[in-house]
Order: C-alpha cells, then structure tokens, then sequence
C-alpha cells in the first residue's frame, strides 16, 4: 500500500470538491484548510456522505457546512472540557479530603497499602497505582510551586496537594482500589453507587484526555457503557433489543454523567452553553436535519429536559 504524499492547498480541495462538496469561496476555502489542517477538517466529512460506503458527499453539501461542523465540535469541546475540569477539580478534593481524614497527610500513612483494599486478587493493582501515585511525586514534586514549597518546608506532600499534579486517570484507578467503606463514602456525596461511579470516572477520564488533546468528539464512543439509570427511563430514550440507542457510550452519556456530579446551576450553565451551539449550528447546515446531527452525537430529541429532572 502507498503512503500518504503531500497535497497542496489547489489539490485538497480538488479531492473535496471531486466527492461532491461545494465550495463557493476558493480564496476562504484553501485559508481555512492551510489554518486550520485539511486532515482535521475532512475529519468530519463522513456526518455528510451518502452512505457508509460511499464515499461522495450528499447533494449540496457546502464547504461552509463542512466548516460549520468542524467549528461546533471545537465549541462544544472547549465547553465539555470546562466542566470536565470542575469535576476532575471536585473529585480530587473529596478523594483527599476523605483520605488524608482517615488515614493521614504524610505520603507515608496515606500510600499505605493496608489502607487499599486487601483483595488477594488486587494485590498487583494496588502495587501499580501507589506507585504511579509515588512516581508523580518524585517526577512533578519539584517542578510545581505548592508541592515544591511543602518539601522543601516540611519534606513532605500532603495528598490535598499531591492530586494537583495526579492526572484524571491516576486518581479513577486510584478510587477503584479504595476500601469498600472509602468508595461508599465517596460515592454517597453523589448520590451515586460505587459501581456507577467507578465507571463514570473512567469515561470522564477518557472524554477529559479527547478534549484536552482537541481530538473529535461529537461521535466519539468510548469502550464501556453507563449502566442504565433513572434517566434514561424519565427521556424515555428509545432501545433496540432492550439496549438504550442513546446515553450509554456517547457524548449525551457524559451529559448524564454530568447531570449527576456537577452542582444544578453549573449544569444548566453546561445545557444553555450547548444549546447556543447547537442552534448556531442549525442555522448554518441545510443539507441535514437537526435530529439527525443530534443522533449522531448520540443525543436524543429531548436530550434537553434533562435539566430539569431531579
């Protein structure tokens, strides 16, 4: 198989324009693509084929339409990820909190093992997280100013400002080798049950790394699913052999999520940021229904009444 070569800007857009796109401004179109990157927004492309397999765009689809697409998922990403950084922020301070209460707030009582769980078959969890967790001390303890202060002060990093430098990632896993008694004590603050939010952390663990690294996320599914829950029932999400079509791996999936960890005036801030995009959005595609994008992000028709349901 050859190898991808380089195309200049004329080129790129005679591949768009050779599968049906339309562009209307030659000049605009090739500033956007040398700006913004061909590969980035063609990206994109397949919300506006004919089919899977077919590889032309629908009847009248525009460059600008194409554009318009590419812009909502960057406005939408930018939003999630604000609030994806609320919660990582929140979970971090009750994890360490409820922690450093228990057990201590030297990293010598607080990564203890006997304060993780003592299942025999999670002996080798355990061992990788507390050392990741020591690793990023000794790697990001001198080069960020709060931890930096307390060694050099103290000679020790107290978990409150250890989870500073502890990725999303590092402190789901950290929660998933928690006592029993520690991960229902978290989990009540919620209102949620351990086995929900074990999950919930990993999906916001994997959404906050797509956002952060500006990859595509109005179609972006993860690999588990959120068990079902009260509102997909309340939405009364459709299902295809008794499987929710929506909110279970997709984007409307972290809205739930969301729905449930983040304050009720910081979500109805996240619905009404959405809901501007998404109607900018609609007025700027004709080719496409509405519902038919939102389907695609894996939000159903009403995905908004959300908002107001307890």
């Amino acid at each position: 198989m050859g190898g991808k070569i380089f195309k200049t800007l004329d080129e790129q857009i005679e591949i768009l324009k050779s599968k049906g796109l339309i562009v209307d401004d030659l000049d605009k179109a090739k500033e956007i693509l040398f700006r913004e990157n061909y590969f980035f927004i063609s990206g994109y492309r397949h919300l506006f084929m004919r089919t899977v397999k077919e590889n032309r765009f629908i009847e009248g689809t525009t460059f600008d339409e194409l554009y318009a697409m590419f812009l909502f998922d960057r406005k939408i990403r930018n939003i999630m990820f604000k609030y994806l950084l609320i919660i990582e922020n929140n979970i971090k301070s009750i994890i360490s909190y409820t922690l450093s209460k228990k057990y201590g707030f030297k990293e010598k009582d607080y990564l203890d093992p006997k304060n993780f769980t003592q299942d025999n078959l999670r002996v080798r969890q355990v061992h990788d997280v507390l050392n990741k967790m020591k690793r990023q001390i000794r790697v990001n303890g001198k080069q960020h100013a709060a931890t930096m202060h307390y060694l050099s002060n103290y000679g020790y990093i107290p978990m409150w400002i250890l989870v500073k430098v502890l990725s999303f990632g590092i402190v789901s896993e950290l929660y998933c080798i928690l006592k029993a008694e520690d991960q229902e004590t978290i989990a009540d603050i919620y209102s949620i049950d351990i086995e929900s939010l074990t999950i919930y952390l990993a999906l916001l663990s994997n959404f906050r790394n797509l956002c952060a690294h500006e990859d595509i996320l109005y179609d972006h599914r993860t690999q588990r699913v959120i068990p079902d829950n009260k509102y997909h029932h309340m939405l009364d999400i459709s299902q295809t052999k008794d499987e929710y079509d929506f909110g279970k791996n997709d984007l409307y999936a972290l809205i739930i999520i969301m729905k449930q960890m983040l304050r009720e005036e910081e979500f109805r801030e996240l619905i009404y940021e959405l809901s501007y995009e998404i109607d900018i959005l609609d007025g700027k595609v004709e080719v496409l229904p509405l519902n038919t994008i939102l389907n695609k992000i894996g939000f159903p028709d009403n995905w908004r009444d959300i908002v107001d349901m307890d």
